[in-house]
């Protein structure tokens, strides 16, 4: 999403950006320069709530916004703007929306989603910008006072979670390998969801690995992840903080695809083994072998830091 305010803000730069999110993306969009403010989307994924995108719709009317840029292809994620009278209301044609959107690009055949995104703006020519985050010295000293972390040492960072399921998640006993064979302290980040998978993988490094799963804040992450010598992760949205931070990356994808999904980073390395049944873009491996991340051997990943 980033690069379409990026080239909206360099189009006019007096503009004023709102972006409607959910609360927990909130600290995200707060580092991000080109947004001025952040309204609650209070609708959980999938909800439809007619009466509430309404109601949301009718309370923003006030601010008078001239243009709306709705991301999602759905319905639903049209009424808003709509009920809003915004006068410019821009999105894909998809679902029926020929009455929600009134300047409607046909679908794009971009592969990349970032780029079609980008594309929203209208600017055909230019390449699309990367995404870039603020963290700055001070806010990552306080993340690590507050987590009780030493202020000195330069960590690598795990993300060993991916919320879409299994079939992008690198073995837990790669990871712990991996970390026995690094200097300096290892930190693993992710969600609580992922405190069980650090668990596991700071017991199989003998405690080389500090898990912090679960533990942090979305605002503290960022600032840990900005303070990283390097990261390893998963193809997850850690991934793409972690890119946007310009950190030294190394990318593990396994179902998924970086042609779909990539770092948007020059300091990003892409590992994927390449399988003929890969992508699969299933959430659990259809073969019951997960070898394209199985196969994928915490020396190669050794070797791509070592590069990096």
């Amino acid at each position: 999403m980033q690069p379409l305010l990026m080239r909206l803000k360099a189009r006019e730069p007096a503009a004023e950006i709102h972006v409607l999110a959910p609360a927990w993306s909130s600290p995200l969009l707060a580092r991000m320069p080109e947004v001025d403010a952040v309204i609650d989307n209070p609708f959980p994924h999938g909800a439809f709530d007619f009466a509430g995108r309404k109601a949301l719709g009718r309370r923003l009317a006030s601010a008078e916004f001239s243009a709306a840029y709705v991301l999602p292809n759905s319905w639903k994620s049209a009424l808003v703007p709509f009920f809003a009278k915004i006068p410019r209301r821009i999105g894909y044609t998809g679902e029926a929306r020929f009455f929600l959107l009134n300047e409607r690009h046909p679908p794009s055949k971009l592969p990349r989603l970032v780029d079609r995104y980008a594309a929203l703006a209208g600017i055909f020519s230019d390449p699309t910008p990367a995404p870039r985050l603020i963290s700055t010295p001070k806010q990552q000293q306080a993340a690590r006072a507050a987590l009780g972390l030493s202020l000195e040492t330069t960590p690598v960072i795990f993300c060993p979670g991916a919320e879409y399921g299994p079939a992008k998640r690198w073995p837990a006993r790669h990871f712990a390998a991996l970390a026995k064979q690094l200097e300096g302290p290892v930190w693993l980040l992710g969600s609580a969801k992922d405190a069980p998978m650090g668990d596991e993988i700071s017991r199989l490094s003998a405690g080389r690995a500090l898990n912090l799963c679960g533990r942090t804040s979305l605002d503290q992450a960022i600032d840990l992840l900005a303070s990283a010598r390097a990261v390893v992760t998963n193809d997850s949205g850690l991934m793409h903080v972690a890119a946007a931070l310009a950190r030294p990356l190394i990318a593990l994808y396994g179902s998924s695809s970086p042609a779909y999904t990539p770092p948007l980073s020059p300091h990003a390395k892409i590992l994927s083994l390449g399988l003929s049944c890969s992508p699969c873009f299933e959430r659990d491996c259809p073969l019951g072998h997960l070898r394209c991340l199985e196969a994928l051997a915490p020396e190669q990943v050794l070797a791509a830091l070592d590069d990096a």
